[in-house]
């Protein structure tokens, strides 16, 4: 008993509809394959479910990129904007800059010099010369700040030896004051006052009694 043919609609049932979308898209994923592989040919497939996830096969020989370009190439239709145009333009322009200056900064490292022609060479040795001289008026300028920062601190030192000669010149007087007797200066003691003694007796006399 053959097959029954099924309706093609839209699937009601939410289960069943997503195991039906896995079936058929691995199905078409392996036929753009099979072909790819058995024609030699470019093909490449985007699918998206009903949830926005994405699934793609692109032939190993080319990029999904590359197959756009060219259907826009072929069918004459615009896929991209003015906008993105005009930002496709300005990266392609940095790459090249970056590519221009990759090349200057290997000739001032004196790589890929042999294809220079004479003339070609005067610029790079300029701007040697330029940088040398920056160098060199760069450390210059350090040794100058070290130099003045050495200088201050020699005169700090002194300064600091000059109030540390006087500290010890003031506790050394301090210490003969002492030695001699004599009391610092900056302390008084009060006069001294002779000392009155009242002798009590601790026995009554028995004498005054009789």
């Amino acid at each position: 008993m053959g097959r029954g043919k099924i309706e093609i609609k839209r699937i009601e049932n939410s289960t069943n509809r997503q195991v039906t979308f896995s079936k058929r898209r691995n199905g078409i994923i392996k036929k753009a394959r099979e072909i790819s592989v058995l024609c030699d040919a470019q093909v490449s497939v985007v699918i998206f479910s009903s949830s926005g996830k994405m699934s793609e096969y692109c032939s190993p020989s080319t990029t999904l990129s590359r197959i756009l370009e060219r259907y826009q190439h072929n069918s004459g239709e615009k896929l991209w904007d003015a906008k993105h145009e005009s930002l496709s333009a300005e990266i392609d322009r940095i790459k090249k800059e970056n590519d221009n200056m990759q090349i200057e900064l290997r000739h001032l490292k004196g790589e890929d010099l042999n294809s220079l022609s004479p003339k070609e060479l005067i610029p790079i040795e300029d701007a040697l010369q330029n940088g040398l001289i920056s160098v060199r008026d760069k450390q210059m300028e350090f040794l100058k700040k070290l130099k003045k920062n050495e200088r201050l601190l020699e005169e700090e030192n002194k300064h600091l030896s000059y109030l540390l000669h006087h500290q010890e010149l003031a506790m050394d007087a301090n210490v003969r004051e002492l030695e001699l007797g004599y009391p610092p200066k900056d302390r008084e003691f009060a006069p001294q006052m002779p000392l009155a003694f009242h002798v009590q007796p601790i026995q009554p006399n028995l004498q005054e009694n009789n």
